[in-house]
């Protein structure tokens, strides 16, 4: 069943990129006792992820910060390694945590998986946001299937 508000982030594990290379961390470091604006898209590196999605968690840093979140999360089905490179081009600067579902088993648990096989992408992400408090899911924006409408910075912005 698809997670909704109000339900507690599953047990799970991401990795990051760090100078030192590939990190691991759990979804009870990442979302234990911090409020968190953790979102999804179906890859790194792909136009309007690298245009319109993670820019504006970018561009918002602040603003979300200054309404109490303490950590910004993208994530995608990619691994560590193209997650840090994407950061990196996007001019991340540590802003955003560029998480690696690389096997997808986080986005199987919340039952958010896109299949993409038909356009050379095999098994994603769909794109959402969701405001994690906590742990606990306090809002939740999936998008429709090739839109851009609620998961961006903005309607994140209005949750908090």
């Amino acid at each position: 069943m698809t997670i909704k508000v109000g339900d507690k982030v599953p047990q799970g594990t991401f990795k990051y990129l760090t100078p030192e290379g590939p990190k691991e961390i759990t979804t009870d470091e990442l979302f234990g006792g911090k409020k968190v604006a953790f979102f999804a898209v179906p890859g790194a590196f792909t136009p309007t992820c690298s245009q319109r999605h993670l820019p504006g968690y970018v561009d918002k840093i602040d603003a979300l910060k200054a309404k109490g979140v303490d950590t910004v999360a993208c994530v995608s089905v990619n691994d560590a390694f193209v997650m840090g490179a994407w950061g990196q081009d996007q001019k991340c600067d540590n802003k955003v945590m560029m998480l690696a579902d690389g096997s997808g088993d986080f986005t199987r648990a919340i039952d958010l998986e896109l299949d993409a096989t038909r356009a050379g992408l095999g098994k994603r992400s769909q794109r959402y946001s969701m405001l994690v408090d906590n742990g606990v899911v306090k809002a939740l924006h999936v998008e429709a299937p090739g839109k851009f409408e609620v998961s961006d910075a903005e309607t994140m912005l209005k949750d908090l």
